[in-house]
């Protein structure tokens, strides 16, 4: 048996949240529901702006991370942070929810700082994303610790992570390790910007090296260069063992082996978007390290998502262990 059940790697973030309206966004040039890529002045400039704000340690792969080791699965997670405040809190935060995290700080002279997302949230509870990468982007095989990687189950590597120089480098040793000693990969599309800035290294890593596909809607229509969500949803799951698509409301797909299966949502009332798609793969994850069956696992992922939307912050708030109790789950 194996030490961990998911090992993250992803951009190391801390999220600074803030409720805005869309005048704001308007006013500041913010491109409402995406992520954007912002340099450090930018980001100083945003966050003298934008008011009261919680902050609270995310980055995509991290909350998943952190959900699956709040479920109390075996969890490690590989980012890159600077020894600074916001290091400091990113570490402690993730560490406090039971997940190992050993990634290597970045000294105090480094020019980049620990990597921080600024989460406008509108009163409609969707999230616009202004994303510092700091010292995140620069994650390269040097960091990857590889008695870890290999002695976990899956890797659940963060698509936001191909935006660096030797990211690339840093999944595909991650990859090796993993796959030598005979665990699986999952990989989640991220964003469907994303998506268009790196479609051709996916495809490669898709068609190679992906057992699990985590994708919404936007970026799996994006991913597969169409209008019509079932043909994409065939495509990948053509080239995946297990393919998880999200679509808002409408709840996940699930498809594997020839068999598909609709997951209705939980109905809530949305507070923050943010981490939905890092709760419902977590939820996903968790289920199937556990022994569940694909269907029963995306329920526990649309139950995950639910309970993140319900408040502000990608982290559980209320215990969701309980919460798959409640429906029948465990």
């Amino acid at each position: 048996m194996k030490k961990y059940h998911v090992t993250g790697i992803g951009n190391a973030m801390v999220d600074v949240l803030a409720r805005t309206d869309d005048a704001f966004l308007q006013d500041h040039g913010i491109d409402k529901g995406i992520m954007q890529l912002i340099d450090r002045d930018r980001a100083v400039e945003l966050y003298a702006h934008i008011g009261p704000a919680r902050e609270v340690s995310g980055g995509s792969a991290a909350n998943t991370i952190a959900g699956i080791a709040h479920l109390g699965g075996p969890t490690a997670y590989i980012g890159k942070v600077r020894n600074d405040q916001l290091g400091a809190i990113f570490a402690h935060d993730l560490r406090a929810q039971g997940a190992t995290f050993e990634t290597p700080m970045a000294g105090v002279d480094t020019v980049q700082e620990t990597g921080r997302c600024l989460v406008c949230v509108t009163p409609d509870g969707e999230r616009s994303m202004n994303t510092y990468l700091g010292v995140s982007e620069f994650l390269g095989p040097e960091d990857i610790d590889v008695e870890m990687v290999a002695d976990s189950e899956w890797i659940y590597l963060e698509g936001y992570r191909f935006d660096g120089p030797d990211s690339h480098a840093a999944f595909e040793k991650a990859i090796r390790a993993c796959k030598a000693a005979g665990g699986r990969v999952a990989l989640t599309l991220s964003d469907p910007f994303c998506v268009e800035r790196h479609r051709d290294a996916f495809r490669r890593l898709i068609e190679q090296d992906v057992d699990l596909l985590f994708a919404n809607r936007a970026e799996i229509l994006s991913m597969y260069g169409t209008t019509d969500l079932d043909t994409a949803l065939t495509a990948a799951a053509a080239q995946v063992a297990i393919l998880a698509c999200t679509e808002s409301e409408k709840g996940a797909h699930v498809l594997s082996d020839g068999q598909r299966w609709h997951i209705p949502a939980f109905a809530t009332e949305i507070q923050d978007a943010t981490g939905a798609g890092d709760l419902f793969a977590a939820g996903f994850l968790w289920g199937i390290t556990n022994g569940y069956a694909l269907e029963e696992a995306g329920r526990m992922g649309c139950i995950a998502a639910s309970e993140i939307i319900s408040h502000v912050g990608a982290r559980p708030e209320q215990d969701l262990k309980a919460l798959f109790h409640q429906h029948g789950l465990l």
